[in-house]
Parts: C-alpha cells; structure tokens; sequence
C-alpha cells in the first residue's frame, strides 16, 4: 500500500461496503507506475443504498469540503448530485467522484474494475486498460507523465 492515510480511507470505504473504485494517482502506482500523489481519487456508485453508506464513512472520517471556513460537510443530497467531493478527512485529502473522463458513471466502468491485494487489503482499482483510456481522454498536462509510464507498464504487461 502507498501510504497509512490511502489505507485508512481505504479500509473505511470498505468497512462501509460502499461501492467504489480507486482512480487517479494512487491507481496508477497500485498498477506498477512510480509516480506520486498526495489525495486518493475514488469513483463511486451513485444511487441512495451506496450514497448513505458512503455518507456514513465521511462522517467517520470527518470529511469536510476543502477550503471552507467553517467547514462545510458533505450531505446526502450532494453525494447524489454526482460530482466531484473535493474533501479533507481526519487521513488526508480524499476526492470522490460521481463520474471521470467524458461523464462515465461508475455503472459504466465496473467491468473494468479489479480488486488489488496490497498486504491484506482488498482494493478496487479502475483496470490498466481503463485508466489509460480516461487520462488520454482526460489530456490534461498534469496527466501526461503518468499516462507514459501507464503506457509503458501495458506495452509490458504480458496478453492474455
């Protein structure tokens, strides 16, 4: 695992069974790439049953907007609103996504999500092939060094 902040948000997540997939950054590092990151990216399922679990593991980790004084808490009306949560936690920055790359749902990647074993955390990860198609997708400057090393990781990564 990364680091015992990405850990923590991680098994709270899963305490909680809500219904996510590691994006971004930490992804890209679980994948093989050595790159570094300083929030964990997390798409998750937009419907009521995994909003409140979801709501439930914030509350637990204090989750608050970032930048707002006084600090300004997540609801359940903005988890289903499904944007992006820009949040502060008690273990560090945490982004939860409602959709990444051009609107995609989490209902629209789960066949490309994979679980992870780090030590003895089960992690879900957007796959290989995914995170790639949404950073090209993405083509934001701040991507393309990851989406090299991504790039490179696949062009190595046995067929199957």
């Amino acid at each position: 695992m990364t680091t015992n902040s990405f850990r923590r948000l991680i098994e709270t997540l899963n305490r909680h069974e809500v219904e996510f997939a590691v994006v971004g950054g930490v992804a890209a590092v679980l994948h093989g790439a050595p790159v570094t990151t300083f929030d964990l990216d997390a798409l998750f399922r937009v419907n009521v049953s995994n909003a409140q679990r979801l709501l439930a593991a914030l509350q637990e980790l204090h989750a608050r907007y970032r930048g707002h004084i006084p600090p300004l808490h997540p609801t359940l009306a903005d988890l289903l609103a499904g944007g992006h949560l820009l949040l502060a936690t008690d273990a560090g920055p945490l982004d939860m996504l409602g959709f990444i790359g051009e609107h995609e749902r989490y209902e629209d990647v789960a066949n490309a999500i994979v679980q992870l074993k780090a030590d003895d955390l089960s992690v879900p990860i957007l796959g290989l092939d995914d995170l790639i198609r949404v950073k090209r997708a993405l083509s934001r400057d701040k991507d393309l060094p990851a989406l090299r090393l991504l790039e490179s990781l696949a062009k190595q990564k046995p067929s199957s």
